[in-house]
């Protein structure tokens, strides 16, 4: 009994074989892309690659980290990693305006970094408390999704915003504000933003068992404690994602507006 209680608790290591194995899987999407001429072969091997060896080197450099167990080189490379989350949620807009790459990574920063700081210091209270496997894959969470629901949030707003040009500027010259005219739009957009997450959270343990319990498991944790630590990530990536969703949108209002209730459209323009 005592064994298999053992061998249920282990780690399961993987040998590079057996990741080469799951790599080999990733020719479902180029045949799929092939046969429909989807045009994605390229990509879909690029992706991957570019995922592996990024990977790879974020495992040297948390090896390096982790034995050095020091404050610095952590929140170094969380602000790293928050920038980077930043400059990549604006990669995925299609429509932009000017300095929209220093108001998603403030977006980024103060969500992330805000409730990242709420779940170290008062629910997970790891010692010390920047201790780096903790604070750096709980940050890493918080920041994909973050900046996910970002993106979705203000490509909506900025995209809508032209789209629906004709009847923004008629509301403005039949008296509303500036909000008045844009909250339909803003709306419309918070909501975008949000919905992956809430669908996420509505289908948990039902339909799916989500990265983290699934982490925890494989790495045999008992299922109750890698219940509650997942029930646990979900809030925060929540709260994360609401809060960086508000930031981003209320910088992007205010950068395309002006104090005469106008839309300054010459600030939106297509990404080239």
């Amino acid at each position: 009994m005592f064994a298999l209680f053992a061998q249920a608790n282990a780690t399961i290591a993987l040998s590079w074989w057996s990741v080469g194995v799951a790599a080999t899987l990733i020719l479902v999407n180029a045949v799929i892309s092939w046969r429909l001429k989807l045009g994605l072969e390229k990509r879909i091997v690029w992706a991957a690659l570019r995922m592996t060896v990024q990977l790879f080197l974020l495992g040297l450099v948390l090896h390096q980290i982790f034995a050095l167990a020091n404050a610095l080189p952590v929140l170094l490379l969380a602000g790293a990693m928050t920038v980077i989350a930043g400059y990549s949620a604006v990669r995925r807009i299609d429509h932009r305006y000017d300095r929209i790459y220093p108001s998603a990574i403030f977006a980024v920063w103060v969500s992330s970094w805000l409730v990242t700081a709420v779940t170290v210091l008062l629910i997970v209270r790891p010692q010390p408390w920047h201790s780096p496997h903790v604070l750096i894959p709980l940050l890493g969470m918080v920041l994909g999704n973050s900046l996910t629901g970002i993106s979705l949030g203000m490509d909506r707003f900025l995209s809508d915003l032209q789209s629906r040009r004709d009847e923004v500027e008629m509301r403005l010259t039949l008296g509303a504000t500036r909000w008045e005219a844009c909250r339909e739009v803003f709306v419309a957009s918070a909501r975008t933003a949000m919905i992956p997450i809430l669908n996420t959270m509505s289908v948990a343990g039902i339909v799916s068992i989500p990265g983290m319990m699934t982490g925890q498991l494989l790495a045999g944790a008992p299922p109750i404690q890698a219940v509650k630590y997942q029930i646990m990530i979900m809030f925060v990536i929540a709260a994360a994602i609401a809060l960086g969703v508000m930031l981003a949108l209320g910088q992007a209002f205010y950068r395309v507006t002006t104090t005469q209730h106008q839309i300054d459209w010459s600030q939106i323009r297509k990404a080239s």
